[in-house]
């Protein structure tokens, strides 16, 4: 069987710039590097390249795209910085190539998830408190919540609440409920061209979310159902007759 390459895009930002994630996340290769770790013990994922914005093309070069069978995106505060053409680039591979997208915490708010959801994407409410979050599994028999228990806990956690401004999801996997008091739809499920797109919430930069043992469960698992299967390429454009070819 072939092995499920990832490229791991990461913004960066707050490991050059903020010393709480570098506090939790101690590595130069921070939020990224932590997330590519875990994917590397997995036995059914292969090659995993880490990209941040600051690398060259934003980290989004063509070639690295064209090679990966999934992409894993975090975002928070550069979302609406990053170039057009870079973010287009993704949702080529997506919809076209059937890339699988991954899109974590903030990346709501990426042009991308905007531009593949064909609405804004960034209206919700939000509070750093750090409040308890509960996430509950809605979807018991949905591949990614494979081995994952009937709800697990983050003690710290960015709060977010609804009401989220996204479209009617194809699934929705899972809704969290903070100590605060507000609920949300943190692990939401689309299809768009030949791609599938999974977003989940838990992951705020100051908190040590990605070691906690359910959310590397449910990555590896969102890697494993967004991989592109062997669909057939349907044709498209102007198309010869199949009862006339004589």
């Amino acid at each position: 069987m072939r092995k499920i390459n990832v490229l791991v895009w990461n913004e960066g930002y707050h490991e050059k710039f903020g010393q709480a994630t570098k506090g939790v996340y101690p590595d130069e290769t921070g939020i990224g590097g932590c997330i590519a770790e875990f994917l590397g013990e997995d036995e059914e994922i292969g090659e995993i390249t880490l990209r941040t914005m600051f690398d060259e093309e934003e980290g989004l070069k063509e070639e690295d795209l064209a090679k990966a069978d999934v992409l894993i995106y975090w975002s928070h505060v550069c979302a609406d910085d990053m170039n057009d053409e870079y973010q287009t680039r993704i949702f080529n591979h997506v919809t076209k190539r059937g890339m699988g997208l991954i899109l974590l915490h903030s990346a709501h708010a990426s042009k991308v998830f905007t531009k593949l959801c064909g609405t804004k994407t960034e209206e919700l409410r939000w509070r750093e408190s750090c409040d308890k979050e509960r996430v509950w599994v809605i979807e018991p028999q949905h591949p990614i919540c494979d081995g994952i228990p009937e709800y697990f806990e983050l003690e710290q956690e960015e709060t977010y609440g609804e009401r989220f401004e996204i479209p009617k999801p194809d699934a929705l996997v899972f809704v969290s409920w903070f100590s605060g008091g507000e609920v949300f739809r943190s692990g939401v499920c689309y299809n768009r061209g030949y791609g599938k797109i999974f977003y989940f919430r838990p992951g705020h930069e100051s908190f040590p979310t990605y070691y906690n043992e359910h959310v590397q469960r449910v990555i590896k698992n969102a890697v494993k159902w967004a991989a592109p299967t062997n669909f057939p390429k349907m044709q498209t454009g102007w198309t010869a007759s199949l009862e006339n070819k004589n």
